[in-house]
């Protein structure tokens, strides 16, 4: 019965996020349902000392990496940078292979810190302008931008500073770069796959006569500014990004060590802290800041400070709204764990799935599935289970940067099913429908989630990571 009754919450969850409706709003819904069926006088403490509890502490670390993340983005838009790399990246592959061209801008930007949504909304005018002239099937524009967005540059490639490569590090200890060689073997699995896969596509599609369609948008139009500033300039801070995360994933643990009390500095009134949980974070955070003080600088000049009010109330805005929806997952994670169904659960999965890694990767898919977010779903695997995934990892002599890898790219595995809102978002972006383009994006979903597998593989095959 407790089991169902889980199995409830999620049906609950999953059902809601599908219909659109706001996850805010019912993930403590939903899971306050599932106490309510156990004992109906422990929802009101469990909602105070478990729901919030833990949204509360996922906000407090996460919230300045969704907010950076957003105004970078945002001002690589306005200020013209994101044009000129995306009309540098197009012009330099060509439209002859206008689907790699896509592929290529989407991971410089999201790679260089920009945004998922921001890269979506900012390439589909230029890709539809490509694939109209190449006679590309506009149907899979979706796909295409997805393989370049929302895959390998997500999560597989070491050094990312998408929120999915971020969340792992504050159970395991690690930083953005761990098991690098995992992360390239995966991403390069993926990017070939995929590109053979769209390239299939495209040559079944123009071999029966299939052109590009009739189904033109204004939105085809480009919305971003007619302004631009020298390609060489505009690749700086996405360079900024990798440089400065990387020099200060190696130098702030040595800086600040395993244990960093704030009384010895005369701060009073905080207990010490435990830095190597939140160098990782810390990394990211003052790249990002560093870049955006970069663009900054340069289109400040030009622009003056009145151009920055809109933009950047619109990027709090969205940051504001994408960190909230994870959060409030992040909390029904925590009441879902908290249950007595959810031992049961955990001890099947460590019955039956002896190997830690094979766990970790199954449990994360399950989730983020259910919950159509990659994010939600590592979220509550990893509050969950995080502890016993170190345990059996340490005993099977498994360093945490494998787990780590392995974590995030799970993530982003079977989360892309129909009612990820990524998905949704993308679909309307491009004016099309899941009937006319998800079929491609699907099999980019089965092959994200086979290479989280293929990982292990890997792994266990050179113990190399």
């Amino acid at each position: 019965m407790q089991i169902l009754i889980i199995l409830l919450a999620l049906a609950l969850l999953m059902a809601a996020a599908y219909r659109g409706a706001s996850v805010i709003l019912f993930a403590p819904i939903a899971a306050l349902t599932a106490v309510l069926l156990i004992d109906p006088s422990l929802t009101l403490p469990v909602f105070s000392a478990v729901f919030l509890e833990r949204m509360a502490g996922f906000i407090k670390l996460y919230f300045p990496v969704f907010l950076l993340g957003a105004i970078f983005g945002k001002l690589m838009e306005v200020s013209g940078f994101a044009r000129s790399i995306i009309e540098a990246g197009m012009r330099f592959i060509g439209p002859s292979h206008a689907m790699g061209a896509v592929v290529l801008v989407c991971a410089l930007l999201t790679y260089g810190g920009v945004s998922l949504f921001v890269v979506a909304f900012a390439v589909y005018p230029f890709a539809a302008e490509m694939f109209r002239a190449s006679n590309i099937p506009k149907r899979l524009i979706p796909a295409t931008i997805a393989l370049g967005a929302f895959t390998f540059t997500m999560d597989a490639l070491p050094g990312s500073p998408q929120i999915q490569n971020i969340i792992p590090t504050g159970f395991f200890g690690t930083t953005a770069w761990a098991a690098p060689w995992l992360g390239v073997q995966g991403a390069l699995f993926l990017l070939a796959g995929g590109m053979g896969y769209l390239e299939w596509r495209r040559r079944a599609a123009q071999g029966s006569g299939e052109g590009y369609g009739e189904e033109l948008l204004l939105a085809e139009v480009s919305g971003l500014p007619a302004r631009k500033v020298h390609v060489a300039v505009a690749v700086l801070p996405l360079l900024i990004v990798g440089v400065v995360n990387f020099w200060l994933s190696g130098w702030l643990p040595s800086r600040y060590g395993v244990s960093y009390d704030l009384a010895a500095a005369g701060i009073t009134g905080s207990a010490p802290i435990d830095p190597s949980k939140l160098t990782g974070v810390w990394s990211v955070e003052c790249a990002l800041a560093a870049a955006i003080l970069f663009v900054l600088a340069v289109w400040f000049t030009k622009s003056g400070a009145g151009a920055l009010t809109a933009p950047i109330h619109t990027a709090i805005g969205g940051a504001m709204l994408a960190t909230l929806n994870t959060a409030s997952e992040y909390g029904f994670g925590a009441v879902i764990a908290a249950l007595p169904g959810f031992a049961a659960i955990s001890a099947w999965l460590s019955g039956s799935v002896h190997d830690p890694l094979l766990n970790v990767a199954i449990t994360t898919n399950v989730l983020a599935g259910i919950t159509g977010s990659a994010s939600g779903g590592m979220s509550i695997a990893l509050t969950a289970m995080a502890q016993t995934y170190i345990r059996d990892a340490a005993a099977a002599g498994i360093p945490n940067e494998v787990v780590h890898r392995v974590a995030a790219m799970a993530s982003g595995g079977m989360d892309t099913l129909p009612h990820n809102g990524a998905i949704i978002t993308l679909l309307a972006i491009t004016g099309m429908t899941h009937r006319r383009a998800y079929k491609d994006i699907f099999v980019l979903t089965g092959l994200k989630t086979a290479t989280a597998f293929f990982v292990i593989g890997s792994y266990y095959l050179f113990r190399a990571y």
